[in-house]
This record gives C-alpha cells, structure tokens and sequence, in this order.
C-alpha cells in the first residue's frame, strides 16, 4: 500500500483535514498535497508517517 493510500484511509476515518495530518506528522501542512503532486517521500518521513498512523495520531 502506498503511503498516500495510507494517509487517504486515515483522514477519512479520522475526519482530520490534510493540513492537519501533515503538520502533526511531520512538520509539514504541504505534505499529502505536495504527494497527490508526485513527491516521493524519503524512508526517514515514511516512518514518521507510519509511526503517526500507528499510533492514530496521538
């Protein structure tokens, strides 16, 4: 599953805007949008996004 799947699924059980999730997971409100776009996030970032989603944001 790619990564913006995976945030995809999670905004929309979460009901939490884009901006949100990108500021909160890594800094970066631009994140999901910048994704949709074309950019490839580094393995650094993808296991901040996955750590963020497995812990359901918290």
């Amino acid at each position: 599953m790619t990564p913006l799947v995976k945030i995809d699924r999670y905004l929309r059980r979460t009901q939490m805007p884009p901006t949100k999730f990108g500021r909160l997971a890594v800094n970066d409100p631009r994140l999901v949008g910048d994704l949709k776009r074309g950019r490839i996030p580094g393995p650094k970032m993808l296991a901040r996004i996955d750590a963020f989603i497995g812990n359901d944001g918290a």
